[in-house]
């Protein structure tokens, strides 16, 4: 396991090298928020109540085959004429497989990035040049959140999804055991944020989290998270939160401001 889970992190660690530093890059939106929220990342509905609203689809290289799902991006248009120079925060819910655009935004989001009063100017080109880096997802009163999807069928499937992933960090993997049991059942990525096993365990539920922190990772422990009587479409809190920041093998570029 542990030199399974070496090589885990050093493939990540390749795939999401220098997020931190800023990047050049295109963006439109979505005239509809609605089509961000049936995204590849499975948050559905509540993705709309994500950083209010300001969410986007991001190409297959921030996507990460679902890991890059409830990451936060700090980007800006590069006009400066129209668009200011904090730009706005962004989440990550969908997938964009345009190759000719790495980001698709909310139309909330992508008004953000302008003054004020020239939103819809903004809006009017369709296109624009942005920069963007990764940054820290903040919940301060949020703990990390599972939700049991309807797909779920008790006794025999559990899939769910986590909400309110804080910090830089990516889930890379998942284990789920009976309260107070040793023997714990690994979880499958099924797509997006959502995670499945066919060997569900009895009983109330424990949950323990590979997040990518530091130059490697940790377990997250959450000791009672799912109920014997686990509901499709309930969301449960895990009692714990997530504030890690995962450092990259590449050379300092930013200190945290844009320049």
């Amino acid at each position: 396991m542990g030199i399974f889970l070496c090589f885990l992190f050093f493939l990540i660690s390749l795939a999401s090298a220098c997020d931190r530093c800023a990047h050049q890059a295109k963006a439109a939106y979505f005239s509809k928020a609605s089509a961000l929220s049936s995204g590849a990342c499975g948050y559905g509905s509540l993705a709309l109540g994500f950083n209010g609203g300001h969410v986007v689809g991001a190409v297959p290289s921030l996507y990460k085959n679902g890991a890059g799902c409830g990451a936060c991006f700090q980007i800006r248009c590069m006009n400066t004429t129209l668009c200011t120079k904090q730009g706005t925060q962004i989440i990550v819910t969908d997938l964009n497989n345009n190759n000719q655009i790495d980001f698709v935004l909310s139309r909330r989001a992508f008004r953000a990035m302008a003054y004020k009063g020239m939103d819809e100017d903004v809006l009017k080109l369709g296109i624009v040049d942005v920069e963007y880096k990764r940054i820290p997802c903040e919940y301060k009163n949020q703990n990390l959140a599972v939700r049991v999807e309807e797909i779920s069928q008790k006794p025999n499937y559990l899939a769910v999804k986590f909400l309110y992933q804080g910090g830089q960090t990516e889930i890379v993997a998942v284990d789920v055991a009976q309260v107070g049991s040793p023997n714990w059942t690994f979880m499958t990525r099924n797509y997006g944020a959502v995670w499945d096993t066919q060997r569900v365990p009895a009983g109330a539920l424990q949950f323990r989290i590979v997040v990518t922190a530091g130059y490697d990772g940790k377990w997250i422990w959450a000791k009672n998270v799912l109920p014997s009587d686990w509901k499709v479409g309930v969301v449960y809190d895990t009692g714990v939160q997530i504030s890690d920041i995962a450092k990259e093998g590449c050379s300092q570029c930013d200190d945290g401001s844009w320049k």
